[in-house]
């Protein structure tokens, strides 16, 4: 069976094994010993999965790296439970293991003719070999007999003419090695598909394959580098499905867990730690038969959503409506009488059944490969077929038709294949007539309801017009008196001669920055305290509401990762914030200098990220009020004096109460590169609005580049790309400031952690991406983190022009960076 493994030439060198003390008959392995393969990849051995010695078993496991992970057992239903144990080979070649009694608890096959001369040797690719010293032939593999666990080199297959398969089995537990309820295999329809078991029941599959890639697993898009090699002979009934390893990884494996699932896992070699690099099934969409027959999984949702697709209905109102989808949903109208092999231009197309066409789907099970040439060759087979209920055509396939129910259908965000469902005619458009009917109809409504929404805004402006003339003439006195006059609990009134003597009269010498709002001083009161001042520009028409919001908001919160408002001072034209002075200024000036980023390592970037993570919390999830930020970035983080981070600037906050959970605004205001995607283009803002900006500013305190400068690689990549590009490929280590890197085990695990933490916080949807109580819970625990998708970089801000374009088309809703009232930091 030794051809099964040349797709990956590649690897063929791995075999060697010379220079290495192999399993004879007259060398058994007994317990406590192990064997070594000659590059010290992999080790075989007795072990005990749950630590008790009383149960043991012959396995194959990486060596020196942990946790450790086992790849393959012998005996996996007949432990030992003896004292002592060898592993060794009979007169004929086999592989066999004796207890003290010299009972055979296990053996690898029946017995073979041999010179007499065997040995079992482990190869560093980790396959535990039998090998005929005469001749040279490998008598028996693991490979052949894997477990639960594939390893680069090895392979799945079928070979119908010999009635031979090899599958993997899970584990029945963690803690259990014998086989469990799982089996996944390489199905024989063509083309082939994965496929788990769950018992006699199908569980997962992964659709058919297309060319390089499973068409049902969304994540093997064209920008993934795939593992795996399908070898598939029709003619003669054979086909195989090859581990080749990961790209750019020195150890991966796959492995089909205790629950059914299908995990990759990979490492650079490092002694310490896995990384989980696929895992499917990945979202409830994803188990077998979700909505029953004709039900459509929409895989985009968080929870599994099913819906009838067109021209169906459920089987079950009652059962559907209460979540119970698996009775699925049969047609609406029946299809039109079955003309058999008849051409269909005989017959009427009003007559005629049509097809209904879906995009991004995971194809049904049971299809069927026709030879029909092209798309259309596709759809007339099919609609002269009395039994065919969909076709789909692709180029890396060809015609597939499906002659049962559809089962098992998904529809994903993007991706995936384009299937036609078979419907009656009047499931579909309807006659010529009635779309000329329903188009002037709806031409007509939407032409009154400009008319009438022209007329109401023309009205509307005629009276805001008036009203705010009223208005401009009283407010400027009485927002003052209102705001003077009320109990602002637990702020001073500081008279503006006061102001005045702690700056030096605002001197230039103790600026310590501007922004489109105003200019920030230090301050030093009578009694020594240093204070920072903001001195609102009286230019500014945003400064008011502002400053208004900023006062009455912050002088509610507190908590020791925000910064804290100390008291307020209006006269005249002067609207003035004072706060507690932070001797270290704002993150942006450490982390994006040269020299002073050297002051903080990765510790205290970390120590950072968590600081400014507790303070969003409390902002979300924990103040009375919730509070959305709307520009938190570098420059609004604020450092005392041992370089704990507290948050500033809360002149565009804004407060949610009760179930409230988005709003929007008709003006975006923010900082390019920061905001997120809804924000930008709809005014919408919500809790995940911040953590779009916090995922963003998570992986500039990582690189120490800013986002508005960075990029890299001859594309000109921005941060976002460039961070996706380096988890994709390393896990995110190597995003590491060059300056502060460290290689110690525990700061590359938690780099690595926080760069896909920060990808989390940057996906497109806000709805994939977490709140900040899992952000707080991901970066203080050493739980399982899910897969990011792939960040849409619609801001590139490293492109000028890109930017300009953007701007331009949206400025009405921008401000310059220079008018962002962000920009101030004490």
């Amino acid at each position: 069976m030794g051809i099964f493994y040349f797709p990956c030439l590649l690897f063929l060198t791995m075999f060697s094994s010379y220079g290495f003390a192999d399993i004879t008959t007259s060398n058994p392995l007994s317990i406590r010993q192990t064997l070594s393969s000659p590059d010290g990849s992999f080790e075989l051995g007795f072990f005990s999965p749950n630590s008790s010695q009383n149960r043991q078993y012959v396995g194959i496991w990486f060596k020196g790296v942990t946790p450790r992970v086992y790849v393959w057992v012998a005996n996996r239903e007949n432990p030992v439970t003896s004292s002592t144990a060898n592993l060794t080979i009979s007169s004929n070649g086999s592989l066999i293991l004796l207890d003290d009694k010299q009972k055979t608890l296990w053996s690898s096959g029946e017995e073979v003719l041999t010179s007499n001369e065997c040995r079992a040797q482990l190869s560093n690719s980790g396959n535990l070999v039998v090998i005929d010293n005469v001749t040279g032939t490998y008598l028996w593999q693991s490979f052949e007999h894997p477990t639960d666990t594939m390893l680069p080199l090895s392979s799945l297959m079928y070979d119908i003419p010999n009635n031979t398969r090899r599958v993997l089995t899970s584990w029945k537990s963690n803690t259990d090695p014998s086989p469990g309820e799982f089996l996944a295999e390489l199905t024989p329809e063509v083309p082939p598909q994965g496929l788990v078991w769950k018992g006699s029941s199908p569980y997962w599959r992964s659709g058919p394959w297309v060319e390089t890639r499973f068409s049902g697993i969304p994540e093997m898009d064209k920008t993934y580098v795939n593992p795996l090699k399908m070898v598939q002979d029709v003619v003669n009934g054979t086909g195989v499905l090859t581990f080749c390893a990961l790209r750019n990884f020195d150890v991966s494996y796959i492995k089909l867990t205790s629950d059914g699932s299908v995990d990759i896992h990979r490492t650079n070699g490092d002694t310490t730690g896995w990384i989980k690099h696929f895992e499917g099934p990945l979202r409830s969409c994803d188990l077998y038969g979700t909505c029953g027959p004709y039900g459509l999984c929409m895989r985009s949702m968080s929870t599994p959503t099913c819906k009838c697709v067109r021209g169906f209905v459920p089987k079950s109102e009652d059962e559907w409506n209460s979540g119970n989808w698996t009775r699925g949903c049969v047609r609406r109208t029946e299809l039109s009488p079955c003309q058999g092999n008849s051409s269909s231009t005989t017959q009427s197309k009003d007559t005629t059944d049509g097809f209904y066409r879906v995009a991004n789907m995971k194809p049904p099970d049971a299809y069927e490969l026709t030879s029909f040439g092209d798309a259309e060759q596709c759809r007339q087979g099919c609609l002269r077929n009395c039994s065919c209920s969909a076709f789909a055509y692709s180029n890396g396939i060809g015609c597939l038709v499906w002659n049962q129910e559809l089962l098992d259908m998904v529809q994903f965000s993007e991706g995936g294949e384009f299937i036609s469902i078979r419907l009656a005619r009047s499931e579909l458009a309807g006659s010529k007539r009635i779309k000329i009917i329903v188009f002037s109809t709806i031409s007509l409504c939407v032409f009154i309801i400009l008319v009438l929404a022209t007329f109401c805004c023309w009205r509307y402006r005629l009276k805001q017009n008036g009203e705010a003339r009223v208005a401009m003439e009283i407010s400027e006195d009485s927002w003052k008196n209102n705001l003077k006059s009320q109990d602002v609990s637990g702020l001073n009134f500081f008279e503006m001669h006061t102001i005045q003597t702690a700056t030096n009269d605002f001197s230039i010498s103790n600026k310590l920055g501007q922004g489109g709002f105003g200019t920030v001083y230090k301050g030093k009161l009578k009694d020594g305290k240093e204070i920072a001042v903001k001195r609102l520009s009286s230019s500014s028409g945003e400064g008011t509401e502002e400053f208004m919001n900023e006062l009455k908001l912050i002088s509610k919160l507190q908590h020791r990762n925000l910064v804290r408002l100390l008291g307020y001072c209006i006269e005249g034209e002067e609207k003035i914030l004072v706060y507690e002075f932070m001797v270290n200024k704002s993150l942006d000036t450490f982390l994006f200098d040269m020299k002073k980023k050297l002051e903080i390592d990765w510790p205290k970037r970390f120590n950072i990220i968590q600081g400014i993570a507790r303070g969003l919390l409390y902002l979300h999830r924990d103040s009375f009020l919730r509070v959305v930020h709307r520009d938190l970035k570098a420059s609004n983080i604020l450092l005392d004096e041992k370089l704990n981070p507290k948050i500033s600037d809360f002149g565009l906050a804004r407060m949610f109460q009760g179930t409230q959970n988005q709003d929007n605004t008709n003006r975006v205001f923010g900082t390019l590169g920061y905001m997120s995607p809804e924000y930008v283009w709809t005014g919408t803002f919500s809790e995940k609005s911040d953590i779009y900006s916090f995922g963003v500013l998570m992986l500039e305190i990582i690189s120490g580049k800013e986002i508005s400068s960075f990029s890299c690689g001859e594309e000109d990549k921005n941060l976002l790309a460039c961070a996706w590009e380096s988890w994709s490929e390393t896990g995110g280590v190597d995003l590491l400031d060059y300056d502060i890197a460290d290689s110690e085990s525990d700061s590359v695990e938690a780099v690595m952690r926080c760069v896909q933490i920060g990808l989390m916080c940057v996906q497109h949807q806000a709805m994939d991406r977490p709140n900040i109580k899992q952000v707080v819970t991901m970066l203080t625990s050493t739980m399982d983190l899910p897969k990011p998708k792939q960040p849409m970089f619609v801001l590139d801000t490293s492109d000028e022009d890109s930017l300009s374009l953007k701007s331009n088309d949206h400025k009405d809703l921008f401000s310059d960076d220079e008018n962002i009232p962000a920009q101030e930091k004490p």
